[in-house]
């Protein structure tokens, strides 16, 4: 938390305290990781390999799949301008749409028709040590959380500042620490604010309301309304992406809980769900073979704790992850609740990015409370009532122990955001960050304008099923990519990457079972000896 003589400075104080002993704006390094599903002329989930033409996806920088060989991940790197980062990630989109044939990318985060759970082919990422891995922890998940589960997809935004601004940061506020400490323990502080407050972009951003008749078991079927023979949603949901359809892990929520007071206590409590067996996860090594999951601990990496906020970090091959995040501290944290947006060709907007930076600011610059068991039932259970009922007139949130209702609180939030857009946009002379939080206060004071609202006013008013919808919007953006224009410059840029992949998979050498059962027990020993 700040500095106690800086106890009654808001966020924007803080702020205006930065820009005016930098000299200059604020400097935020951004990058974005899509997911979608590839599918077929009948939205149903594309069950041919990844294309090659796509490059290869143990080795190529920006294209390449998450859970299953239908799902992609376009990944961009790291832009300090809002423009370049979209621009990048519509052209990575351009690409990728000109080399799928008739298949079409899913504009939505709740998966389209999906065949029966074991026909969903894992990522298969070849047969060296690295490919197997990551192949192993995938079918990990299918077996511990079941296929369809995983096909859902998200969009995650990593934010960081820039070395400058943290120095300042620190200079302001006094603070006798070197920088790696001081800046892992305010992103620490950041974190917890954006978990204390995460509600807000769930009920801003969240578009999935409603699912398709193929994701759910028929008793899953009975607790939501239907709309027609293929749809079926709740009323004031959110984003059923982020519920107990999606992310959520009865296990992890029962036997861990990953403490964002500290990073030790954070790096300590994920150690500890890394290296503790489970019975549950012991009976599928028993059924399934040594190989089934990289381990049958209630974890099987830091990459399968599933949350709205991560702590961040670029550890060099073949360093253990959470050794160098002890060691260096976090370079950046990953947003992860955001669903994908069904409005737009590359599933999220330069309004959704400014609103998050100026969020994310005020999280970083304002009073940050050490989490106790107290705040993090409160943090799940408005999480949890956003999930489902987000949209209901009057829906009342906990604060501190308070009943507010979602509406007052989200107000009081957004005002508080004011003075931070204004003197952004007075630093960077522009408009874009008043604009997008003039747009949020439009959809807190009217729940049908956010996306989820929208999206099932479309359903009902078009007497149209989700499927439908989406594979109409699948194919609007097929067509406006397509038609941007695309120079040849851009083309033999992506084209090189492509084969300088292809050319780099080939330095990983296959490996034998014997051996790659020794590289799963050394992978798995290294977060032992995390100190």
């Amino acid at each position: 938390m700040p500095h106690s003589t800086h106890a009654a400075q808001t966020s924007a104080d803080r702020l205006e305290a930065l820009i005016e002993r930098q000299g200059q704006p604020v400097v935020i390094n951004r990058g974005i990781e899509r997911e979608t599903l590839r599918t077929d002329s009948s939205a149903r989930l594309s069950l041919t390999p990844h294309p090659a033409s796509l490059g290869n996806k143990l080795t190529h920088p920006s294209i390449t799949t998450d859970f299953s060989e239908s799902q992609l991940e376009l990944i961009t790197p790291v832009f300090q301008s809002v423009d370049a980062l979209l621009h990048d990630l519509t052209a990575t989109h351009q690409f990728v749409t000109r080399q799928l044939g008739k298949e079409r990318l899913w504009p939505g985060s709740m998966p389209c028709i999906l065949p029966d759970e074991q026909a969903i082919p894992l990522a298969d990422y070849g047969s060296s040590n690295l490919g197997r891995l990551k192949k192993t922890y995938r079918n990990g998940l299918g077996l511990r959380y079941n296929r369809i589960m995983q096909t859902i997809c998200a969009v995650h935004y990593n934010f960081s500042l820039s070395d400058a601004d943290w120095d300042g940061l620190r200079n302001i506020e006094s603070r006798d620490e070197e920088r790696p400490q001081f800046v892992a323990r305010r992103y620490f502080d950041l974190m917890r604010n954006f978990r204390r407050w995460s509600w807000l972009p769930l009920y801003l951003f969240g578009a999935s309301p409603a699912v398709d008749r193929s994701f759910l078991t028929t008793k899953q079927q009975s607790l939501f309304s239907q709309l027609d023979a293929d749809t079926f949603y709740l009323p004031f949901a959110t984003s059923l992406r982020s519920g107990d359809l999606g992310y959520q892990s009865h296990i992890q929520s029962d036997h861990i809980n990953i403490c964002y007071n500290s990073l030790a206590d954070y790096a300590d409590s994920l150690r500890q769900a890394i290296t503790t067996p489970h019975t549950n996860y012991e009976h599928l090594t028993e059924h399934h073979g040594p190989a089934a999951q990289i381990s049958p601990h209630i974890l099987q990496s830091e990459a399968e704790f599933y949350t709205t906020v991560r702590a961040k970090t670029a550890a060099p091959p073949g360093e253990n992850f959470l050794t160098h995040l002890l060691r260096q501290g976090p370079t950046y944290i990953e947003i992860r609740l955001l669903d994908v947006n069904p409005f737009t060709d590359i599933g999220v907007t330069a309004e959704q990015i400014h609103f998050l930076d100026l969020f994310l600011l005020h999280c970083l610059l304002s009073d940050s409370p050490q989490h106790d068991p107290a705040l993090c039932d409160e943090v799940q259970s408005n999480f949890r009532q956003t999930v489902t009922e987000g949209r209901r007139h009057n829906v009342q949130l906990l604060n501190q122990g308070t009943h507010v209702s979602l509406g007052d609180w989200g107000k009081q939030l957004l005002d508080a955001l004011s003075p931070l857009a204004e003197r952004l946009d007075q630093s960077a002379q522009s408009s874009r960050y008043s604009e997008a939080l003039a747009a949020m206060t439009e959809r807190v004071n009217h729940p049908d304008q956010t996306p989820s609202g929208q999206l099932l006013a479309m359903l009902t008013g078009e007497s149209i099923s989700l499927r439908q919808l989406m594979q109409r919007q699948s194919e609007r953006f097929h067509e406006a990519l397509v038609a941007h224009p695309w120079p040849g410059v851009l083309h033999e840029a992506f084209t090189q990457t492509v084969a300088q992949s292809h050319e780099a998979a080939k330095t990983y050498p296959d490996s034998d079972d014997h051996h790659f059962l020794e590289y799963l027990d050394d992978f798995v020993a290294a977060y032992r000896l995390t100190p």
